[in-house]
């Protein structure tokens, strides 16, 4: 055997030893706040190789800002990999940048996984530093003040209060963030509540009067879920239904319970009702909806007839 023959056979059983995978980079700048990363639920990972599969690290050198930006997956190993798995980013100081990583199966004919930025907490006045230590805001309220404020898509914010209706069934407009702030019966103190954000994924439990989602990232909620704090609970009763771009209702649910579409629709509108313990739901307000245009009655039909003279 040759010299030649000799390297080819030494060298042939190591071919196959190292796979190039389809990885690509991006880099995502962040302001300063709490975001979930959602990786959309499209099609779930290959069980043999875990793959496609996303990576959210900070980047090298200082645009990553390690000591402003933490990252914190819902996965022990860190990896995205399955429909609906999330990370959440808290940045302290922004902007600051993230690094996403995606790695595909190198004959991989599907495009890359799809994935939502969510904004769940945006910083406090002052920045998050502030005094009070929670990077959170209250949302602009309307001149009067409301009770429930919802950032609904193409409208901005809207008011209502406890036992209304927020926002309209029926026009296709989502909800992106909502706040809840009572004024009777219980406080601001005594109320919790959470956005949902996908099929099991909530967003953290957020303090009465404080906002829960984004505003002007045109991303819907998906629903939402709410609860009694304090001596509170022991006294009262909460429930609330909601409508969905799908057409759907539904509700009245108890606290507690997260209040969503089957189809995981987002939410358009929602009532939320607090009564004493034992005076159950009552009668639900029926929500708003677009009111069709009314024909114009001609003036022959408005017309009213004149009242006969009274005989003297």
């Amino acid at each position: 055997m040759s010299e030649a023959q000799t390297a080819i056979a030494t060298k042939a059983p190591a071919q196959n030893v190292i796979a190039e995978l389809k990885v690509s980079g991006h880099l995502m700048t962040l302001d300063t706040g709490l975001f979930c990363i959602v990786q959309v639920p499209s099609r779930t990972a290959d069980p043999n190789t875990g793959l496609p599969g996303v990576r959210i690290s900070l980047p090298p050198g200082p645009i990553g800002k390690p000591d402003a930006v933490s990252i914190s997956t819902f996965k022990p190993d860190g990896w995205l990999n399955g429909g609906g798995d999330a990370a959440l980013v808290k940045v302290l100081s922004g902007p600051a940048q993230i690094l996403v990583t995606i790695y595909q199966a190198p004959n991989s004919k599907d495009g890359a996984p799809s994935l939502q930025v969510l904004r769940l907490l945006e910083p406090a006045p002052g920045g998050a530093n502030a005094p009070g230590g929670r990077a959170v805001a209250g949302p602009a309220k309307p001149a009067a003040v409301m009770e429930m404020v919802a950032h609904i898509q193409e409208r901005g914010d809207v008011g209502a209060m406890l036992g209304d209706w927020l926002g309209e069934t029926g026009s296709k407009r989502w909800i992106e963030g909502f706040g809840i702030s009572p004024t009777s019966l219980v406080g601001a103190k005594d109320i919790e509540y959470q956005a949902v954000l996908g099929k099991g994924w909530l967003s953290p439990w957020v303090e009465g009067g404080q906002f829960c989602g984004s505003r002007g990232m045109a991303l819907p909620i998906l629903g939402l879920r709410l609860r009694l704090r304090n001596e509170a609970a022991e006294k009262y009763d909460a429930f609330y239904a909601a409508s969905f771009t799908d057409g759907t209702t539904v509700g009245p649910v108890a606290a507690g319970e997260a209040c969503e579409a089957e189809s995981l629709a987002p939410i358009e509108a929602f009532q939320v009702v607090i009564r004493p313990k034992g005076a159950g739901v009552g009668t639900p307000a029926k929500p708003a909806t677009k009111a069709a245009a009314k024909p114009k009655a001609s003036a022959a039909a408005e017309a009213k007839p004149a009242a006969p003279a009274r005989k003297r």
